[in-house]
């Protein structure tokens, strides 16, 4: 019963940041993605200034929007977001899942960036886009009030992540799965 729970909610979360339910063409999606993924990178210099000098010097970048809900001993994100190659300037777009167990409680919606030194690492995480990690996570931010403390353990050469929490009241550790993959209707 647990593992049917968990798979509903992560599936409700990816259906409703694939747009699955909006009547929005796919022109509208991408200019949607790509407002938000700039939307995050300044979000990101605001917090991070150094991190737009290493965009700049990076093969490519992916800026994903992605909320999450933990429920006890359960966790699921779901969100969307684009990959982008600094190189040939086009753009890939994505979509991801995780869910986790652990203890916690708490929804947030947050941001996150990751940079990709190299075309080998830039082309693994578009094709097979897969990070399994663990995570302690503990935010209470509303609007420009709060604030948020995020660490993760990423086993990934080439790679830096930047993890954002935009709103949200979460407390949580968590082992999670997570899975980004090309969105199929928008590339």
């Amino acid at each position: 019963m647990k593992k049917v729970l968990l798979v509903a909610v992560l599936a409700i979360f990816t259906l409703m940041f694939s747009g699955f339910w909006s009547g929005d063409s796919n022109h509208d999606k991408k200019q949607e993605r790509l407002k938000t993924a700039k939307e995050t990178l300044q979000f990101l210099y605001k917090h991070a200034p150094e991190a737009k000098k290493l965009i700049r010097k990076s093969y490519g970048y992916a800026a994903f929007s992605n909320a999450g809900v933990n429920l006890i001993f359960f966790s699921a994100e779901g969100g969307t977001g684009v990959a982008h190659n600094n190189k040939s300037g086009k753009n890939i777009y994505m979509n991801m899942a995780s869910a986790g167990v652990g203890l916690g409680l708490g929804v947030k919606d947050f941001r996150i960036i990751f940079l990709f030194e190299n075309k080998k690492v830039f082309d693994n995480f578009v094709n097979n886009g897969w990070e399994a990690n663990a995570q302690a996570d503990a935010a209470a931010k509303a609007d420009k009030k709060g604030g948020a403390v995020n660490a993760s353990i990423t086993v990934a050469p080439g790679m830096r992540i930047y993890k954002l929490t935009k709103n949200g009241l979460a407390l949580q550790v968590t082992i999670q799965g997570t899975k980004y993959w090309k969105d199929g209707d928008l590339n």
